[in-house]
This record gives C-alpha cells, structure tokens and sequence, in this order.
C-alpha cells in the first residue's frame, strides 16, 4: 500500500515515531530503532536533523552565512550523528555467524581490550574507553569469531548512553547468542561530561562490570578472570 500523501509530507523524524507508538514499542537514546525504519528514511533523518542542527547554530548567534568554518557544520555533524556516533540506532545488526563447541571447550576465554567509542546521553559528550569479554562456554554453547566481538560491542556503543547500562545491555546481546555457562564484561572509560564540564576532572574514569552465571557465583572463577583481563 502506497503511503498516503498527508504522510509522506510530515518530517521523517514523525513517520518513524508514529510506527513505534503504534507497535508500542520504546525509542530511548540507546535503543535500536532500525527495524522501523524504511531504508531511505536513514539518508531523509539524516537531512532533517541538519535542518534542525543549522537552527541551533543560528540561535548560538553564530553567523553560519557568512562564517567560513561553520557553513557546512550542520551537515557534518548531522553525518556523525547518524552514521557514526549513533549509529547503532539506526543500523541493522552486525551479521555474526554462530558456531558449534565441536570441541566441547569449557575454559576461560577473555577478549580484550576491545575499544570503546560512545556518548553520554545527558550531555552527548564522547565516551571512551575499553571492554573485557570473559566467556566460560559449555558443550552447548554456540561460539563467535574473535572480530564478531568487536563488532558487537561498537554496534551497541554507538549509541548516546550511559556506561551502567551499556555493558547490560551488551551482555544481554552475547548471552542470548551464545548461550554460556558464564560471561562477564569489564568496562574502563574516560567520560568527557566531565572532562569538559562540570569538576573538568581530566584524571577520574569510571570502571564497572556485569557478571552472569558462573562468574557470579564462583569467587575463583571471577578471580581468574579479573586477573588475567589486565
């Protein structure tokens, strides 16, 4: 069914709102809302919010006709926000092709340090940093090429955030592919809302973890774990 034309005249931003409120379906700053999306809305989004962007500039008093070094800023930006530092709202997920523990491996295995690139989403200031995997597979268990990791872990960071619910909702993602024993994730990043602003602490980090299953219960396990990880 071809969408009517009162539809396809609204901005792209309220289309995309209208399929989430009728499927009943949140869109918070670190959801993935792709699966609402049609592809060309990606490229219609990004152009929208240039529009609001040069909006900002103008009422920051900043002479975007005239100012050689901001007459394509709004542009940029709008680029980074969409295919880069968010993109992990608006993109499909990275393909990651499960295999089967053939071998039947029950031992600890840590990835890291993977790097991090996020934003806060208070201040929608960088987050950067790096992450610990620590997974304790069972003869059931599906595995994951190393670099599928990495790419797991920037499709859920590029998102605006905050770091507690970051490494949850990653760990969500690796527990429902993998199906392990145990897994736990270790993150340590520079948040710079506080950098920039606020104490301008240039010093202060934040470290925090998620341990599931056996990690949790077994004080040895954890031990191993976040020993080996340094």
């Amino acid at each position: 069914m071809e969408p009517s034309r009162s539809a396809t005249c609204k901005p792209v931003s309220e289309r995309i709102r209208s399929r989430l409120d009728a499927a009943g379906e949140r869109y918070f700053a670190n959801d993935n809302i792709r699966h609402y999306m049609h592809d060309h809305e990606v490229e219609e989004l990004q152009a929208e919010v240039k529009e609001k962007l040069q909006e900002v500039l103008k009422s920051l008093v900043i002479d975007v006709e005239n100012d050689h070094n901001t007459q394509d800023t709004a542009k940029r930006v709008a680029k980074m926000f969409v295919e880069e530092v968010f993109a992990g709202r608006y993109a499909e997920p990275p393909p990651v092709t499960e295999f089967p523990n053939v071998s039947r491996l029950n031992e600890l295995m840590i990835v890291g340090p993977i790097a991090v690139r996020s934003a806060c989403s208070h201040h929608l200031c960088p987050i950067m940093g790096k992450i610990w995997v620590g997974v304790l597979p069972n003869e059931d268990s599906a595995l994951i090429g190393l670099s599928k990791y990495a790419r797991l872990v920037d499709w859920v960071m590029s998102r605006p955030q905050i770091q507690e619910e970051a490494i949850a909702q990653l760990a969500d993602l690796l527990e429902d592919k993998m199906s392990p024993d145990g897994l736990a994730i270790v993150m340590e990043a520079d948040h710079y809302c506080m950098h920039w602003r606020g104490v301008k602490d240039s010093d202060s980090k934040m470290i925090n973890s998620v341990m599931r299953g056996s990690f949790r219960s077994d004080a040895d396990l954890r031990r191993e774990f976040l020993t080996l990880k340094k």
